[in-house]
């Protein structure tokens, strides 16, 4: 019988060199069929953590395990297995700009099975059609906007109906109603599907409206609370209310560490 967990991050401590650790003896599950947001400020580790569970980098302490598998990122039969089954929305999209949008969807089918053209095209449109754009297939992505951008690197996310699908800031640079369309689809994706979701995001109330569990982490690392929206929006812990208020006092400060300023200008 299969785990109600998909994801599990276990004590991970993590930093990109010796000089500063991004994340800090973190622990989160993430349950199979659910939309887990992953909140925090810039810099606090939170696409280091898709990173982690994609296998880009290895832990420097802990694990990571995916469906209860323990990731190995130096066994690349078992990466690129587990990368088989996960859907990765990047921030921006990260789309091909010298395909056009039908080809920018079938590059995943093209690259990852043999499945007869006439096939990579009817799931091409189907995938483009769930995001409401079939009509845009032919077009450049120079001749579409930004928000449609962002659902046509969804739809490319969701070509090889991945268990797991992780998006990446999915609502930066977005108008309010291209920012209402992309939470409404990640929604519906997930329900329709019946994927496992995680979204990293530091847009409260959006992701608020679509999760059904959430983590914050601080600018040190770790992991500050986690719950249901209704519950972290009750929370009285500072940091937490800080970040939902969007409060410039608090916690979180304003300064980076640094020496006493009159000390880096050699005035005392």
């Amino acid at each position: 019988m299969k785990s109600d967990t998909f994801i599990e991050i276990d004590h991970v401590t993590f930093g990109y060199d010796t000089s500063r650790t991004i994340l800090n003896d973190v622990s989160l599950s993430f349950p199979r069929g659910k939309v887990t947001a992953i909140l925090g400020g810039s810099g606090c580790g939170k696409t280091t953590l898709l990173r982690l569970i994609a296998g880009v980098f290895a832990a420097s302490q802990g694990r990571v395990l995916f469906d209860g598998e323990l990731l190995n990122v130096r066994d690349k039969p078992q990466l690129y297995r587990i990368r088989r089954r996960l859907g990765m929305l990047f921030q921006f999209g990260a789309l091909f700009t010298d395909l056009t949008v039908f080809e920018n969807v079938a590059f995943p089918l093209r690259e990852h099975t043999a499945l007869p053209e006439s096939m990579i095209r009817d799931i091409v449109l189907m995938k483009l059609n769930a995001v409401g754009l079939r009509g845009a297939a032919p077009l450049r992505i120079s001749q579409v906007s930004g928000g449609m951008a962002r659902r046509i690197a969804l739809a490319r996310a969701i070509s090889l109906d991945p268990e797991l699908i992780m998006y990446d800031e999915p609502f930066a640079g977005l108008d309010p109603i291209s920012m209402g369309v992309a939470a409404n689809l990640i929604r519906k994706l997930n329900d329709t599907t019946g994927a496992t979701s995680l979204v990293v995001s530091h847009d409260v109330q959006e992701c608020f409206a679509i999760c059904d569990y959430a983590y914050l982490l601080s600018s040190g690392g770790r992991v500050v609370a986690h719950g249901k929206p209704a519950e972290l929006q009750q929370s009285d812990h500072p940091e937490v209310r800080q970040f939902i208020r969007g409060e410039p006092d608090g916690p979180v400060r304003f300064h980076y560490p640094a020496a006493p300023f009159a000390q880096d200008l050699n005035l005392s």
